[in-house]
């Protein structure tokens, strides 16, 4: 099931033109520091026996733009897949791993406004419809919108990220609550907070930007109507894709991490309930990202930018979705991709199971054989049946008199010699 995801991933990936690159599961801490934020803290620090000070990778982000920078890359599309780490409590249910993939997609280079941008939606939006999941909405935002809507609210430059963080559990919370951990714990004075919720609660489309374009406060600040003209290009874009039904501008949106400048972006499911299970499997949003314009930089000794805009899909938790329903529905999943079981009907035979095995193997032929010297041909058949092999190749004492094969259709049992 993981594999087919995977392969249904770097197909739209490849479709868009991007090329694969890799990078260490090992960086520097000092590459990492400093690039997300409050998840900082999520970052498995190591020191390796010469001293160095070494940490797992958080994303694949950061040292994408680290590869960039040291390799003076200054225009690339690429894709990759690979594993990242984070000490997090584990939820199994929700997907939410210490270890998990990533699939990654991103554009780097100098390029008219929102066109990579826009191209970045349509891969979640082709991916997630390719992969079935069902109804989807993919939540739009843009940091300098954000930056405005705290500024023309009274939020001092400082306090912006961690108003982030705060802002971007709407999704979760309802905003009393939301509004009470700004006053509470981030230091927002109640007047200010209850001005961020008249924005923060908004989500639309053209209209919504439209309307905001409009706004007495915000067409005030330098930021937000930056960020409102290219939202306004973006869903131009988006309408040509063909994709606006389902994005939604969202106010709520804000991306926890630090390196975000311009657009964010999430995918979230909808309709995560079916008929076999009370509970919906909720595990949250299933793809996110950006744009990150200044992350290159950090890593250059001149200081020279690349921008970037990029998207990251959750396969973890796109597979916890589709495993929950697999097993509600009580369908059988092949584990393994096997056309043929070698088996033999009387004892006494390993050598002639060996022998056809091997000629199978040697003609590409994905076949598998118990590992036991005088199975009974039972025991082998239910093998068959339990693990969804199809045929089963069997060999006795007057299959190797004749020279033939009797290959038996495990569902139907049928059996034709050969």
């Amino acid at each position: 099931l993981r594999d087919r995801l995977l392969a249904a991933v770097v197909a739209v990936f490849k479709r868009h033109g991007a090329a694969a690159i890799d990078t260490p599961a090992l960086e520097l801490q000092e590459t990492l520091m400093g690039k997300y934020g409050e998840e900082v803290k999520l970052i498995y620090q190591l020191q390796d026996q010469g001293g160095e000070l070494l940490a797992l990778r958080y994303d694949l982000t950061v040292p994408f733009a680290r590869y960039l920078a040291m390799n003076k890359i200054t225009n690339i599309k690429r894709y990759h897949i690979a594993k990242v780490y984070r000490r997090d409590n584990p939820a199994m249910t929700r997907g939410r791993y210490r270890e998990f993939y990533q699939c990654d997609f991103d554009i780097a280079g100098q390029f008219d406004p929102m066109i990579p941008d826009a191209e970045c939606l349509k891969v979640v939006h082709e991916v997630l419809s390719d992969l079935q999941l069902g109804d989807f909405l993919i939540k739009v935002n843009d940091r300098r919108i954000l930056k405005g809507v705290f500024a023309v609210c009274g939020i001092p430059e400082s306090k912006f990220i961690t108003t982030c963080s705060t802002v971007d559990k709407l999704d979760k919370m309802p905003w009393e609550e939301v509004r009470s951990e700004m006053v509470g714990e981030k230091g927002l004075s109640p007047e200010a907070a209850d001005r961020i919720g008249e924005y923060v609660q908004l989500h639309g489309g053209l209209d919504l930007i439209e309307r905001l374009l409009q706004d007495p406060r915000l067409s005030q600040n330098k930021l937000a109507k930056e960020g409102l003209g290219d939202m306004k290009l973006l869903f131009e874009y988006l309408a040509l894709f063909g994709i606006t039904g389902k994005i939604s501008f969202d106010l709520s949106l804000a991306r926890g991490l630090d390196y975000y400048t311009g657009v964010i972006f999430e995918a979230v499911l909808l309709q995560q309930e079916n008929d076999h299970v009370e509970e919906p499997v909720s595990v949250g949003s299933v793809a996110g990202g950006g744009r990150y314009d200044g992350l290159v930089g950090m890593f250059d000794p001149k200081g020279r930018k690349v921008p970037c805009v990029g998207v990251s899909i959750g396969i973890e938790r796109i597979f916890s979705i589709l495993e929950q329903r697999v097993e509600a529905s009580g369908e059988k999943v092949r584990t393994t991709e096997t056309q043929v079981l070698v088996a033999t009907p009387q004892k006494h035979l390993l050598a002639a199971r060996l022998k056809l095995i091997s000629e199978l193997w040697d003609a590409g032929i994905k076949a598998e054989m118990l590992y036991k010297k005088d199975p009974k041909l039972l025991k082998q058949l239910q093998y068959c049946e339990d693990t969804g092999i199809p045929l089963a190749a069997i060999v006795g004492e007057q299959e190797l008199t004749d020279g033939v094969v009797k290959l038996r259709d495990v569902a139907t049992r049928e059996e034709v010699r050969m």
